[in-house]
């Protein structure tokens, strides 16, 4: 297993992540895009929790949900009046509770299944942009997790397993945008989260993916980059379609090359109205 190492250098407006292992699996790089879309959510407190706390706690929820219906249902045969009310009660707070999560949790959900699909039928996956706010043309904050230099293996990103590379990964990607001040704003209330990548013309994807060609949000929002990429000592690898500066949606050139263009995910996450607790990483 290679070393991970994070430079903390910046390379054309990207921190850099070097990583000394030459080849990603593809559920590695879905994992750590989720990881940093959950981070993004969290720290702009459009979520309650974590991401993966916030998942257990909505299984958990239906869960106990189901067993409450066969609770109250054996009550009733029993005619046990008063725990019937008990549990009916209970009952409605639990699918209070759920009906507040479920569409936030969907929306997730989707969207992280329209990521895998990406993943798995891009061969040169550069990696994704990830854009707060409003509207797409005038977002609040956007962030840029770029991958090059990589051997991808192509295994499913619908893998479950999280790979030692995958976590480690992460967690470097976590630390270097808390050190580029993701999330230090302050609260603007509940907003989007939209999600594009850059790929050849020919990627269909009509279920989850619009093509974008022109794409261009507003010049006054200063991106946060991630540039992680095979840390090769003092080689450089000449690699034109792998030059971080290509992945800036805001360059007007970077549509021509290799007939790269922008793709928009149909689908949105609306994040809610909850202030979240500050968690170290």
């Amino acid at each position: 297993m290679g070393s991970l190492e994070s430079t903390g250098e910046t390379s054309l407006g990207f921190t850099k992540i070097e990583i000394a292992v030459e080849s990603l699996r593809r559920s590695d790089i879905f994992h750590v895009v989720k990881e940093v879309l959950g981070f993004i959510l969290y720290m702009h407190q459009q979520i309650p929790t974590v991401l993966q706390h916030l998942e257990h706690e909505f299984d958990g929820l239906k869960k106990d949900y189901k067993q409450l219906e066969v609770s109250y249902s054996a009550q009733l045969e029993s005619k046990e009046r008063k725990a019937c009310r008990k549990t009916n009660m209970r009952k409605i707070e639990v699918k209070s509770a759920i009906k507040k999560l479920e569409k936030l949790i969907n929306s997730i959900s989707t969207l992280f299944s329209a990521l895998q699909e990406a993943i798995d039928g891009i061969p040169g996956f550069q990696g994704v942009t990830f854009l707060l706010g409003g509207s797409l043309a005038r977002p609040q904050h956007v962030y840029e997790i770029f991958f090059s230099h990589f051997k991808i293996i192509s295994d499913s990103a619908n893998l479950n397993a999280k790979s030692k590379v995958a976590e480690n990964l992460s967690r470097k990607a976590v630390r270097a945008l808390v050190s580029n001040g993701a999330g230090s704003s302050s609260f603007s209330g509940p907003t989007k989260l939209f999600l594009l990548i850059k790929s050849p013309c020919s990627f269909k994807s009509p279920l989850h993916f619009l093509p974008k060609r022109d794409f261009r949000y507003n010049r006054k929002v200063v991106p946060i980059k991630l540039h992680i990429k095979y840390k090769v000592g003092d080689q450089t690898v000449n690699c034109l379609h792998c030059n971080p500066d290509q992945t800036n949606p805001s360059s007007s050139a970077d549509t021509a090359v290799n007939d790269m263009i922008w793709y928009q995910c149909r689908h949105i996450v609306r994040g809610l109205a909850v202030k979240s607790q500050e968690t170290e990483f």
